[in-house]
């Protein structure tokens, strides 16, 4: 019950947040995530699911934060201010390269030692990903989480 309020908590500062962002020239995405692959399965592994709220510039320019629980059942936080988007890659209009980095923050103990570079449960974070776009808005996408595996997930325009 207390991951629920802590996810509904976060919905609603992300909304309100979301309404300052979209008053800027910039369109505003939800992301959710019902499902991670990890490329070295491990019984300690729990799902993870992802909530999150991403900027983008008319310059191509990415920003945002996603709320998750990570692989190992922690309540974590990635905020990137860095990131960039590329449409129409291969000459496909609605494929879309992206890139994102910036702060990571929930692997602590037992499992500091699941990402590179953690002190006290905060680390860097970078992730690259494919968006397929299906409907104006609206995309699919494949996350490259390193060496630790693919996450998918599904963008919503966030009007």
């Amino acid at each position: 019950m207390n991951n629920l309020v802590r996810i509904v908590v976060g919905l609603i500062v992300a909304h309100q947040a979301g309404i300052v962002w979209a008053q800027q020239d910039s369109k505003l995405h939800w992301q959710v995530s019902p499902y991670t692959l990890h490329f070295s399965p491990s019984e300690e592994h729990r799902n993870v699911y992802m909530v999150g709220l991403e900027r983008e510039h008319t310059s191509g320019k990415l920003d945002g934060l996603t709320l998750f629980s990570n692989s190992f059942g922690q309540p974590s936080i990635f905020i990137y201010p860095w990131g960039g988007i590329y449409h129409g890659i291969w000459g496909v209009k609605s494929l879309s390269f992206k890139w994102t980095a910036g702060l990571l923050y929930g692997y602590v103990e037992p499992y500091e030692n699941k990402v590179p570079l953690n002190h006290k449960g905060f680390s860097p974070g970078a992730i690259i990903a494919l968006a397929y776009e299906f409907k104006p808005g609206w995309s699919a996408q494949i996350d490259l989480l390193g060496t630790a595996g693919l996450m998918f997930q599904l963008n919503l325009p966030f009007n």
